[in-house]
């Protein structure tokens, strides 16, 4: 009864979140944009005790989640894994379960399993549950090179299926995603479309994640706490890195530190997010990871017309942080849209600040932010609204190389592109950073 009830209000909201496609002129004169795309419903074609919606996402420096749904509420939180294909494992591990129930909506059985210790830059293979499909993903490499797939607000679109397709046609090691999964705002049957729509990507490399306003989804009286399904389907390794949220965390992966931070949770001086960004930063050992990167939904940098100043506050309470720690990469999403900026710190260049990237295109079923500021800024050095996703590829300690591609029909293409030098191999951004630091003791 659950599945067909499920199906019957997807098939509802269907006829609400359909979009009328729309033909739009980019800034390219030669090129038309994109139409927004019609909603993509995924159904569940498997049995109630196979798992579905599997995803992996990393856990420690060699351990990996496993995370899944079944109908049966009886099924095992057991993978079985190796390195061997066809059903001959080497391993078991056991983990937990839970549910939840969202106003008439009641989640199928959600498994979260850590398996490890993994080899790096290694293919396993694993079954979930002892039943169904057998799956496989690769472990990232313990040193550079490394290359992550950037996408924000992904949704569940004709788009999305084209974005996720371009991503999958070169390989990478881990997919970074800044908020905005499913789009599912309030309707739960999405979170679980949008999981099968998903997996076989998300099964393959692990996802790594944090919230945007979409995860929310508070109702008055009934959910007034905010994102239950979110918390649920989606654990980050919060606890490894000394979070107490799963709102924001931290974790490091072949020579790079990675910081997703929460958009829509305390971030002011007072608060446990930005006590626990202090902390945090104060840990970054730049000879093991030479590279930080930070990922967040609502943007400090922003000259298109939507969500202009959503991300100020923030930026107010957190920028000197990520300034004094000498942060290469700032990823955000929110408009819809993609942006690239200098580097920057309060307003103005700065060769010591981070570079900012907008990258709120994956797919998503609102449409593009299509109007942008005028003059344009100096510090914005490449904007489009266009579907599309970004590749970081990071080549060694001192070298990455940024790239955007733009969802050009069947084939993606490489709209903009960047080399990118760390913070830590210009020794005048840390005597800069000592001087800014001793004034500002004693202030």
């Amino acid at each position: 009864m659950i599945r067909n009830n499920n199906s019957l209000l997807l098939q509802l909201f269907s006829f609400l979140l359909l979009l009328f496609p729309q033909i739009i002129k980019s800034q390219e004169k030669s090129f038309s944009r994109q139409p927004s795309g019609q909603f993509i419903f995924t159904p569940h074609e498997r049995s109630d005790s196979e798992p579905q919606q599997v995803h992996i996402s990393l856990v420690g420096k060699d351990h990996m989640r496993v995370s899944w749904v079944t109908e049966d509420k009886h099924a095992r939180s057991v993978v079985e894994y190796g390195t061997k294909q066809g059903g001959e494992y080497e391993a078991k591990s056991k983990g937990e379960h839970t549910s939840y129930n969202y106003f008439m909506y009641q989640s199928g059985k959600i498994h979260h399993v850590v398996i490890g210790p993994l080899k790096p830059n290694t293919n396993y293979f694993y079954r979930c549950g002892g039943l169904g499909p057998e799956f496989s993903f690769k472990t990232p490499p313990l040193n550079f090179p490394i290359e992550f797939a950037v996408v924000g607000d992904l949704g569940q679109t004709e788009w999305t299926a084209s974005t996720l397709k371009h991503v999958n046609s070169k390989d990478y090691d881990v997919f970074l995603l800044p908020g905005d999964l499913s789009y599912a705002d309030t309707q739960q049957p999405l979170w679980d479309s949008f999981g099968r729509l998903v997996e076989p990507y998300a099964s393959q490399r692990p996802w790594m994640v944090t919230q945007g306003n979409h995860e929310v989804e508070i109702l008055p009286i009934t959910e007034p706490t905010g994102f239950k399904a979110y918390n649920s389907r989606w654990p980050n390794p919060h606890k490894e890195s000394g979070s107490n949220s799963n709102l924001y965390y931290s974790f490091e992966v072949s020579g790079t530190h990675i910081i997703m931070l929460g958009s829509y949770t305390d971030f002011d001086d007072q608060s446990e997010q930005y006590t626990w960004l202090v902390d945090d930063l104060g840990k970054v050992d730049r000879k093991r990871t030479p590279w930080v990167v930070v990922l967040l939904h609502a943007p400090w940098y922003n000259t298109n017309e939507a969500h202009q100043g959503e991300g100020e506050s923030m930026r107010k309470s957190m920028e000197d942080l990520l300034y004094e720690a000498r942060v290469d990469l700032v990823f955000a999403g929110h408009v819809h849209a993609y942006e690239r900026f200098t580097r920057v710190y309060d307003n103005n260049a700065d060769p010591c600040g981070p570079m900012y990237v907008t990258i709120g295109d994956g797919g998503n079923r609102e449409g593009l932010a299509l109007s942008y500021k005028k003059p344009v800024s100096p510090l914005s050095l490449y904007r489009e609204a266009s579907f599309g996703h970004g590749r970081l590829r990071i080549v060694n300690e001192t070298h990455a190389h940024w790239s955007w591609h733009r969802n050009n029909d069947s084939d993606a293409f490489v709209a903009d592109d960047v080399w990118i030098q760390s913070l830590i191999s210009f020794k005048e951004c840390w005597n800069t950073q000592q001087h800014h630091l001793v004034a500002h003791q004693e202030l």
